[in-house]
């Protein structure tokens, strides 16, 4: 005969019960499983006399026993979009724990939409069309030109089903007409075959992101980008020695006397205008802009990052610059001429400065390419010997002979007429050097 106490633990698992109704032994195995529980066993893909999923089994037995830190712990086991919490009551005197179930599937649904919730929140069918959208959401609404019954747009939509297909992307934006900006994170409720949407207001948020944007906008418009890194990291003496680059100084010529004639608008836009395609090309060419000075660009390649072609692209950039200008004239009230100097060799480059900081480059570089260009001829690009030794297989040069400069004293230089591949040979007679 079974002990009273065993009857009525027996008793408390009629068949008959509408809801999920489970034991587990001590040892994790499942002794009991009423009908209604069957959802249950197949989410855990468990048979009665089979051992439940070791870590599912330990969570039963710590909330059963009240075990610190489980006061809250709330077990829910979802299948086929319906989800149920499970209630472990621990029936020590005969050795099992009991398990009783809950459908908790309507209850979760209308947890999600409280009508006060102060943030927006939407629903809508699998196939778009809005079904629920709670006061906060009105200026969404607004602003997409949705009512409940609607579909909702087709691009939008898209980028909705993107998110829950797992493809990733940003989550969907709107912007209302007073300029308020709201992102929607979708949730597909299977249980009731809807897609809520939560609204989080990011206007602030943005706006900070934008100011940021422009601010490293600003800063990569003064300083390299590598420069401009170790700046952030917290660097507060960036000074490095290049031993070996190549320096460009174009100026424009008699620039003095012929702005004298010029109004503040028509010189501003005279090297607006210059300057501006001096930029383009030096992003073209992957070279450096280290400053403008007056009238005068200075150009550098070969720093901060470190290229063996330097003295290449920089000739390169002379060239095109010198048919650019050719190509403005008939654009141009003026005429405008440059002059242009190079030279190769050793620097020293950092950032100086507190509030208008600048990256600068110094050294007998930047001296001697200088004074290539003041000493110059006008509409020609003057180089240094340095210069020719590296470029004269590639490049065409027209020697110019001895020059006195001032502080280095006699200096061998030529001009940079173009590519080798680029020019018709030499006729013979005239000064040309290749090679």
């Amino acid at each position: 005969m079974l002990q009273e106490q065993q009857v009525q633990a027996i008793n408390r698992f009629p068949d008959q019960n509408p809801h999920p109704v489970m034991r587990m032994s001590k040892e994790g195995h499942l002794l009991y499983a009423n009908l209604s529980s069957e959802p249950i066993r197949r989410a855990l893909g468990v048979e009665v006399g089979d051992a439940l999923p070791a870590d599912f089994a330990a969570r039963l037995r710590a909330v059963a026993r009240g075990e610190k830190g489980t006061e809250q712990e709330r077990i829910e086991v979802v299948h086929e979009h319906r989800t149920y919490a499970l209630l472990p009551v621990d029936v020590r005197d005969l050795g099992f724990i009991n398990i009783y179930g809950t459908d908790i599937t309507a209850q979760k649904a209308i947890d999600k939409f409280p009508a006060q919730n102060p943030n927006p929140v939407l629903r809508t069918s699998l196939d778009g069309v809005l079904i629920y959208a709670n006061e906060a959401s009105a200026p969404i609404v607004e602003a997409v030109g949705l009512r409940v019954g609607q579909r909702v747009p087709t691009q939008m939509w898209a980028d909705i089903r993107a998110r829950l297909d797992g493809a990733g992307g940003p989550m969907p934006d709107v912007t209302t007409p007073r300029g308020r900006i709201f992102t929607l994170l979708p949730v597909l409720v299977a249980e009731f075959s809807f897609v809520n949407l939560y609204g989080t207001e990011v206007t602030a948020a943005r706006a900070i992101e934008d100011a940021n944007r422009e601010n490293e906008r600003l800063l990569l418009n003064i300083l390299p980008s590598p420069i401009a890194d170790r700046l952030r990291a917290g660097e507060k003496i960036i000074a490095d020695r290049f031993d070996d680059v190549t320096m460009l100084i174009a100026d424009i010529v008699g620039f003095t006397q012929l702005s004298s004639g010029m109004s503040a608008t028509e010189v501003v836009g005279l090297l607006n205008h210059l300057f501006t395609a001096c930029d383009g090309l030096v992003d073209r060419h992957g070279l450096e802009k280290v400053k403008t000075t007056g009238d005068a660009y200075m150009v550098v390649g070969g720093l901060p990052t470190e290229t063996e072609d330097h003295a290449a692209r920089v000739a390169d950039l002379a060239l095109d610059l010198a048919a650019e200008v050719g190509g403005m004239q008939a654009d141009m009230p003026y005429r405008v001429t440059l002059r242009m100097g190079m030279h190769s060799g050793p620097v020293v480059a950092g950032v100086v400065g507190a509030k208008k900081f600048i990256y600068d480059v110094w050294g007998n570089t930047v001296n001697t390419a200088s004074r290539m260009e003041s000493l110059g001829v006008p509409g020609r690009i003057q180089v240094t010997h340095a210069v020719y030794m590296r470029l004269r297989d590639r490049y065409r040069f027209e020697p110019r002979g001895m020059i006195d400069v001032k502080g280095l004293g006699p200096m061998q230089t030529y001009f940079l007429l173009g590519r080798a591949d680029d020019l018709p040979a030499p006729v013979e007679g005239t000064r040309s050097a290749v090679g």
